[in-house]
């Protein structure tokens, strides 16, 4: 029987986002960033000093890659976008979806080809309403659409494979892909089939060892499946709906979280939701690379 671990972790971040989501580390500058979509902030977090600063933004932000020193790429619901990381200016690089003011982004992720893979969902998370997409150097390739919450997207060690999932249908695909490029290689399967189980399966991460780590929304966890895609533990974390992992060193993962949908007593019972959390599982870390422009 898989183990399950009651929380023994850290606050890394009380503040608490309405939809924290998009959590990356950057080795180079040891910071934490991560978005909060619905709030149009992205947050980062020095992991030396613990000072959190929080920028606002004029797009719904739902993820953030390193490309240099200088500078960032942002996906949001207007597109994809060039951060200077000393100003915070915004500069247009490519749309995803052109004039389709009805979808956002959600869930994405950088390969180790420097290709970003990235999903789009209705504003109101309409069945079927989105997309996942390919990314190399401003090109954009639609892989697989009628999406309705695109979340998972992450990618083996050898970079020869992609996991990605359809939180509605809660089957989490895996698919071959071109270590090279990023593109499929294949036709998706079903790695883990959590239709009929309880809560959401949200954004994960693969360790150094091809091990799946999953933030589950509405479970209050995070869940470690092995290189087969077998159940192996479970942390449980002080908030209900967990959104993204992350790997921050030193065998621990970050996990953001939201309070999205909650109403006012909600809130109350869940007084952490949305706040940003650690645990210390002893995986070993495989962090994003950066994108290639």
């Amino acid at each position: 029987m898989a183990s399950v671990h009651s929380f023994k972790g850290t606050v890394l971040s009380s503040s608490l986002c309405e939809l924290g989501e998009g959590i990356s580390f950057e080795a180079e500058t040891n910071t934490l960033w991560w978005c909060n979509i619905l709030g149009k902030a992205l947050h980062a977090l020095d992991m030396a000093t613990g000072i959190e600063s929080i920028h606002p933004l004029p797009v719904m932000a739902s993820v953030v890659a390193r490309i240099d020193a200088d500078t960032q790429l942002i996906g949001s619901d207007k597109g994809l976008f060039v951060r200077n990381r000393a100003t915070g200016e915004l500069a247009p690089y490519c749309e995803l979806e052109p004039g389709n003011d009805g979808n956002r982004s959600n869930d994405g992720r950088v390969h180790p080809s420097g290709s970003l893979w990235i999903g789009t969902m209705g504003r109101t998370a309409a069945d079927g309403a989105g997309a996942i997409y390919h990314v190399s150097r401003g090109v954009v390739t639609r892989l697989y659409d009628a999406i309705s919450i695109p979340n998972s997207i992450c990618f083996s060690p050898d970079a020869a494979t992609a996991y990605f999932v359809d939180t509605r249908g809660n089957r989490l695909m895996k698919v071959a892909i071109d270590p090279s490029t990023g593109l499929p290689a294949g036709q998706p399967s079903v790695f883990i089939d959590g239709s009929a189980d309880a809560g959401g399966i949200d954004g994960s991460i693969c360790d150094a060892n091809g091990h799946l780590w999953n933030a589950r929304w509405g479970e209050a966890a995070l869940d470690h499946y092995d290189a087969a895609g077998t159940f192996i533990q479970r942390y449980q974390l002080p908030a209900s709906r967990t959104t993204c992992p992350a790997f921050i060193g030193n065998g621990r993962i970050a996990i953001t979280s939201a309070w999205e949908g909650l109403d006012a007593a909600g809130r109350a019972a869940d007084a952490m939701a949305g706040a940003t959390f650690a645990v210390d599982t002893g995986a070993e870390a495989k962090y994003d690379p950066s994108y290639r422009l």
